[in-house]
């Protein structure tokens, strides 16, 4: 059996899979080059595509996305890096898993990944969801941390929206999916509420497809996780060194809540990326590749 068919088998009705032509990396020119995808062993198997060689840095992307969200950095960041980008469990060429979402299993999926292909250490990236992720994963395995970058993230949805904002994102996302509604039909409201006035076109079209490709049950899993969701304290015993990046205009994780994150993180270092929403590498990735490559570099894993 190939694998679109086990992954449609593993889907049931409710996560169906779509099948998708051969994946394809557009670089900030909107340049395109094929992946190939490899595969973590284990349950649930884990997919990722790599490039380059040098110090390892990793992307871990939002509740909405997958690895495609990461098409601009991949080819600036793997002319000096060996860069890696996963699809999370129950995420486009992932599998998906049995019984609720846990933060500790996707930091313990993280885990998998990096032993899998032979890495003690490595620069980290999560947007959103990826970077709560990191925070799970920072207070599990902290030697495995070179630097850490979060991007337009908070430890806490309960203290970072108020209940009127906490039912306001769940409306958007969780009720319309329950009602029959598709992801298509989804989609525009989503992307209008994540990504900043100044937005583009092919931004929108690349967020877009990035939403229909999501399947329902693991996205409601995860939407449900993230409610839950608390490392307000476990962030304050971060010793790596950290970038936070914020977009000006991102209605979901503000500026202001990012103050907060920076003055929990003793080591860390703060950035709000002017005229953007939340999804900031997608919406301005020549500013962000800027401030990230910077970063790592002055923070590199093995120092002379």
């Amino acid at each position: 059996m190939d694998n679109a068919r086990k992954r449609r088998r593993a889907a049931g009705p409710f996560n169906r899979v779509a099948e998708f032509m051969p994946s394809m990396t557009i670089d900030e020119a909107g340049n395109a080059a094929a992946q190939e995808v490899s595969y973590v062993p284990g349950s649930p198997r884990i997919a990722y595509v790599q490039a380059g060689t040098g110090e390892p840095v990793v992307f871990l992307h939002g509740v909405g996305g997958n690895r495609h969200n990461w098409d601009a950095q991949i080819e600036p960041f793997s002319a000096t890096h060996r860069v890696i980008a996963w699809d999370a469990r129950g995420y486009l060429d992932s599998e998906d898993y049995d019984g609720p979402c846990r933060f500790e299993d996707f930091s313990s999926d993280l885990k998998r990944l990096l032993d899998h292909l032979g890495i003690d250490k490595a620069h980290l990236i999560g947007l959103s969801m990826g970077g709560r992720i990191l925070m799970d994963f920072a207070a599990r395995y902290p030697d495995k941390i070179g630097s850490l970058v979060l991007a337009g993230s908070f430890p806490s949805f309960g203290k970072a929206l108020t209940p009127a904002q906490q039912d306001e994102y769940m409306r958007l996302r969780r009720q319309p999916l329950e009602s029959g509604r598709s992801f298509r039909e989804l989609a525009p409201e989503l992307v209008q509420a994540l990504l900043g006035p100044a937005a583009s076109d092919g931004d929108r079209r690349a967020l877009t497809r990035s939403i229909e490709q999501l399947r329902a049950g693991s996205y409601l899993k995860t939407l449900q996780a993230t409610l839950g969701f608390d490392k307000s304290e476990e962030i304050k015993q971060i010793t790596a060194p950290v970038l936070l990046i914020y977009g000006e205009h991102d209605r979901l994780v503000t500026p202001a809540l990012g103050l907060q994150v920076h003055a929990a993180i003793r080591n860390s270092t703060y950035v709000v990326v002017p005229g953007v929403g939340h999804l900031i590498n997608i919406e301005a990735p020549r500013a962000f590749n800027d401030v990230v490559l910077k970063f790592i570099r002055e923070h590199p894993i093995h120092k002379a």
